[in-house]
């Protein structure tokens, strides 16, 4: 086992649900783990001089392409040296953060990240997606079909990265703050509850599948 990479997207710090959820995972585990926390120290969004150095060879590469795959490098070497996956992702807007996607932006590297003979580098290992969202999206719900975070995120680190993706959805955190919301307080409640408990839960599975 080497380590648990877990990047964090949330903007609120401590009073964010999906990092409430998050630290409840990594109560239960019981391995390193290398914490990014694309808020507070967030990566420059992927730009011209990036996506040239794609296809520059180093000793050809400007100053500011150098730079840029200097950030890729690093990036990427962060992300292939672990062994599971924690990504805190909560939804803004019906989407992910920008900074989360930024971060995605520079890892997606074919070649090296995913477009191997072989498969992508990290096939099969696994990540957990806690994704807290202020009202519902399930079944039922009017705002059904408007996520657009998890879904995207199972394709985007399944289909391209390789990962074993599950996700959690603590779901209704504005019940709580919104008046009119008041009567589905027990539902944020309960969803929540679960949302930790399964978090726990997924750790523990991690944690024997990696040692097994």
């Amino acid at each position: 086992m080497s380590y648990l990479l877990h990047i964090d997207s949330s903007s609120l710090g401590a009073d964010s649900v999906s990092s409430q959820v998050a630290r409840s995972f990594r109560g239960a585990w019981d391995a390193p783990v290398v914490h990014r926390d694309l808020a507070a120290s967030p990566v420059p969004h992927l730009g011209a001089a990036g996506i040239a150095a794609w296809g520059t060879a180093p000793a050809r590469r400007t100053p500011e392409q150098a730079a840029a795959a200097a950030v890729q490098d690093e990036l990427i070497e962060e992300f292939l040296g672990a062994s599971a996956y924690l990504f805190t992702v909560p939804m803004y807007n019906l989407t992910m953060p920008s900074a989360f996607k930024a971060w995605l932006d520079h890892v997606i590297v074919k070649g090296r990240t995913f477009g191997l003979p072989d498969g992508p580098a990290a096939s099969g290992r696994p990540a957990l997606v806690v994704s807290a969202r202020g009202g519902g999206y399930g079944p039922g719900t009017p705002n059904h079909g408007k996520d657009f975070v998890v879904p995207a995120l199972e394709t985007i680190l399944h289909d391209m990265l390789g990962l074993e993706v599950t996700s959690l959805t603590p779901e209704l955190t504005m019940a709580p703050v919104v008046p009119a919301l008041t009567h589905l307080i027990p539902l944020h409640e309960a969803s929540l509850t679960d949302a930790h408990q399964q978090a726990r839960r997924q750790a523990e599975k991690f944690r024997d599948q990696i040692t097994a």
